[in-house]
């Protein structure tokens, strides 16, 4: 994409009601814009970022043998008062109704809707075990939103819902749930701790929360540092194996990781000193096991082998899309901007034209260009009419891991410059082996 041609509505000041990092950048770089509070559009930039996050999150999901679907915004009130919970929601609820006369409501999250598709279809434990997920739009009425898409009032999430004929069923489910978020998240380039957690509204009691540390998460946390040393990385696991997923549950979760909600000062003051860590943490996602709670409420029941029928054990498991950028960019900048890591920056690499209109730098950038996307990359090329510092802090600001810069001196040595956003360490080379390094470093992403 030439810069000329793509709409990134740059900020050079701060607007004023930006409190942290994220919300500051975001709107800085122009990949949202505030319709109303707590409710954003999605600018290209921005969009780009959501889409790959989203794609991230899909591909792990089905790599774990969950099968995508989309259930609708809105929902009766009706499914909600059979399970109990339309009353007891609270005010986060946006109830509404239609010209009928019928009581409806934005969904904020879809445990009765989606066990009313189970009930209506599923009968037998013959069509079990079964996970279905969908990413969709959400809405939960905050009485403060703030912290742009971190704390906003409609946001962008994937909730899964397993069924499954016994709890040790469904605990495997779990425990896959969190075998597939420990490859999502760190795909993201980031570090989510799995934390043992309350299970508020949805209910049950098994439930871990994935976190992100950062000085401005909203919950405070403790653990042991021991957790972060632990990495997932490129293993491969089977996930029809029980003793494979509960091996990596006690690798990633034997150690203290709570929660204030769950802290017990206690356990926690049985690790050794120098290892005990109090932080702030960003929620990025939870997973949970509820039992029978709402299908036996909403009668969602199937046939046993012995001729029986028992109400499925489930649970549901929950990754905020939207609040992921929020996270990534709190976890991944400094003054001057986003730090994309390369799995989900929105254009590969950049290219800086130092001298546009001159014959051979413009030459070049366009050969550049064509070989970065015949490569299959996603180029980002500045071509506009500035000066070059403006050209290098727009970049910066966007936070494009690699930056290839092209100048008439350079190029009379026949190089150009590669530098890295993270580090700021710069190389020259040639023209061809500049896109093959970033050729090579996407390569295994």
């Amino acid at each position: 994409m030439r810069l000329s041609r793509y709409f990134v509505p740059v900020l050079k000041e701060t607007p004023s009601e930006a409190q942290i990092a994220s919300h500051r950048l975001m709107l800085r770089a122009g990949m949202i814009k505030q319709a109303s509070a707590g409710i954003y559009s999605w600018l290209p930039l921005g969009f780009k970022v959501l889409r790959k996050l989203e794609n991230i999150v899909h591909e792990e999901q089905v790599r774990a043998g969950h099968i995508p679907m989309l259930m609708p915004t809105l929902q009766s009130a009706d499914l909600w008062r059979e399970s109990g919970r339309y009353d007891d929601y609270g005010e986060e609820m946006l109830r509404i109704t239609d010209r009928h006369g019928r009581d409806m409501l934005y969904g904020p999250t879809n445990e009765e809707l989606i066990t009313d598709i189970f009930r209506s279809y599923v009968g037998s434990y013959r069509d079990l075990p079964l996970t279905l997920y969908h990413i969709q739009w959400k809405f939960r009425d905050e009485i403060r939103p703030r912290f742009g898409v971190m704390r906003g009032r409609e946001f962008y999430m994937k909730d899964g819902y397993n069924f499954d004929l016994t709890k040790d069923d469904a605990l495997h489910a779990y425990n896959r749930h969190l075998v597939s978020y420990l490859r999502t998240y760190e795909r993201m380039g980031l570090q989510a701790i799995p934390m043992r957690a309350d299970g508020g509204p949805i209910g049950g009691d098994y439930t871990h929360e994935f976190l992100v540390l950062a000085e401005t998460g909203e919950s405070e946390v403790f653990y042991d540092s021991q957790i972060t040393d632990l990495k997932f990385g490129d293993r491969e696991i089977d996930y029809d194996s029980v003793d494979q997923c509960q091996a990596v549950l006690e690798e990633f979760t034997s150690r203290y990781a709570r929660t204030d909600e769950t802290h017990d000062e206690a356990l926690f003051n049985e690790i050794p000193e120098d290892r005990r860590r109090s932080a702030r943490g960003i929620e990025v996602g939870q997973i949970f096991y509820f039992g029978t709670k709402y299908s036996e409420a909403m009668g969602a029941t199937v046939a046993t082998p012995d001729g029986g029928r028992v109400p499925v054990h489930m649970g549901s498991h929950g990754i905020g899309v939207s609040r992921l950028l929020g996270a990534i960019i709190e976890a991944s900048h400094d003054e001057n901007g986003i730090i994309w890591p390369e799995g989900v920056t929105p254009f590969h690499c950049g290219i800086v034209n130092l001298k546009q209109g001159d014959a051979a730098a413009d030459a070049a950038c366009d050969d550049l260009y064509k070989a970065l996307t015949g490569h299959g990359l996603d180029p980002l090329y500045d071509d506009r009419e500035e000066r070059a510092g403006a050209k290098f802090a727009t970049m910066d600001l966007i936070g494009l891991p690699w930056r290839i810069t092209v100048g008439p001196r350079g190029l009379k040595n026949g190089v150009v410059e590669l530098t890295s956003r993270r580090t700021g360490e710069s190389e020259e080379l040639a023209p061809e082996l500049a896109v093959a390094r970033i050729a090579e470093i996407y390569a295994g992403i």
